[in-house]
């Protein structure tokens, strides 16, 4: 592609050719991309799927990536409550049972005689009794099953009478109460899912970058704007008050925030958005100071626009360009300040899975055999801040004005 050529057309489209012109910022966004997504379908493709995938399984906790266990299911005597695809979506799904590992089992006088999971260098065993009434008819009542030494005799309400041999209900036990899950990044140090935490913890990662970034988008922008516009007493107050905010730490307000909004999954959000608007502020405000003497703007006053409309209509549309490079950037100093939030136990609270929190679980494993249970949710980290910053990068390039003449 000639420059001519790729210099035609609409400055935008100058700019998103030459964006994506950009192997880097490519990529990156592809990389971005493939994270959301996979936040956005979470539990329809994580292997666990329950509420914040914190189904735990002590017996093989800390197990590493690729291991393989059968699990025997034991539905649970409560039900729990029900939820629909969109709700279980966004939340997960309650499991209807209870997950034993185990080793195997086998089937004596009508019980389930099941070997618990035990590590082979313990030289234990472990056995428990379930009877076949209570796994796989507990809705029967005792008086309607009647046990023969290789047949039991089922008679529901109707008077039907079902009849079992040891064999179907071997069958039946393999088929509807045992399956076989692979861990295929291991467990965490409770036995959960290794994969599927991080899944989950993908979706705070971004939520807290998506709901950071507008707030200090809403919050900067309007300000600044107003500031650069109006000029006069309001612009050395929002000056002063930007100056204020900005001398103080941003790990530091964060944390002071945290403690006035309290600990939990959306406040964190909030704390993190109202410490980034600052930077914004100031770039949008010496931005509209600038285009405020241009022709067009002097040109909307002329025709008796109001300064709302001038602002939001003729000079915001022309700021967007450095927002956006902004933007990117403040979207991965949320993710560093959510994952080291939640390092330090102040940001999401468990069981929440965040990345943060996953390598505070496990950083006394760094100097063991399985560093990789702090490695993985650390490179997650590293990758996401990374794409976000040659985003930036790539913005960077792309909207320069010299460029786009």
């Amino acid at each position: 592609m000639n420059v001519s050529t790729s210099r035609s057309g609409s400055p935008w489209r100058v700019a998103f050719r030459k964006f994506f012109g950009n192997r880097l910022s490519l990529y990156s966004s592809l990389f971005v991309g493939a994270v959301a997504l996979m936040a956005f379908l979470g539990y329809l493709i994580a292997p666990d799927s329950t509420p914040w995938a914190n189904n735990q399984h002590l017996e093989i906790a800390t197990k590493k990536p690729g291991f393989k266990a059968d699990f025997f299911l034991i539905p649970n005597k409560t039900k729990g409550e029900k939820r629909g695809f969109f709700s279980g979506l966004f939340m997960g799904w309650p499991s209807s049972c209870r997950e034993v590992p185990m080793l195997s089992y086998r089937l004596e006088d009508w019980n389930i005689i099941l070997t618990e999971y035990t590590e082979p260098e313990d030289s234990l065993t472990i056995e428990s009794t379930y009877s076949v009434q209570e796994i796989l008819f507990p809705n029967q009542k005792p008086e309607n099953i009647h046990h023969m030494p290789n047949l039991i005799t089922i008679v529901d309400y109707n008077g039907i009478t079902e009849e079992h041999s040891a064999a179907d209900i071997e069958l039946i036990i393999e088929r509807d109460f045992i399956k076989t899950q692979r861990f295929w990044l291991g467990t965490d140090r409770f036995g959960r899912d290794m994969l599927s935490r991080l899944i989950i913890g993908a979706r705070i990662s971004l939520a807290v970058g998506f709901i950071a970034v507008a707030i200090s988008l809403i919050i900067g922008i309007i300000l600044g704007a107003l500031a650069g516009y109006v000029r006069g007493w309001f612009n050395d107050f929002i000056m002063w008050f930007v100056n204020v905010v900005w001398s103080i730490p941003t790990l530091l307000m964060v944390i002071a925030l945290t403690m006035v909004l309290g600990k939990g999954f959306w406040q964190i959000f909030v704390a993190v958005g109202l410490t980034m608007w600052v930077e914004v502020a100031r770039v949008v405000r010496g931005q509209v100071m600038s285009l405020r003497e241009k022709e067009f703007v002097e040109a909307a006053q002329v025709l008796g626009f109001g300064k709302m409309r001038i602002i939001f209509r003729h000079i915001l549309p022309n700021v967007m360009g450095p927002v956006a490079i902004i933007s990117a950037g403040n979207f991965a100093t949320a993710i560093l300040l959510e994952a080291g939030l939640s390092f330090l136990g102040i940001g999401v609270q468990p069981p929440v899975p965040s990345w943060g929190t996953m390598i505070k679980d496990h950083y006394g494993f760094l100097i063991m055999d399985k560093a990789f249970l702090a490695i993985m949710p650390g490179v997650a980290i590293m990758l996401l801040v990374l794409a976000f910053t040659l985003i930036g990068n790539g913005l960077r390039d792309a909207l320069d004005p010299r460029e786009l003449e």
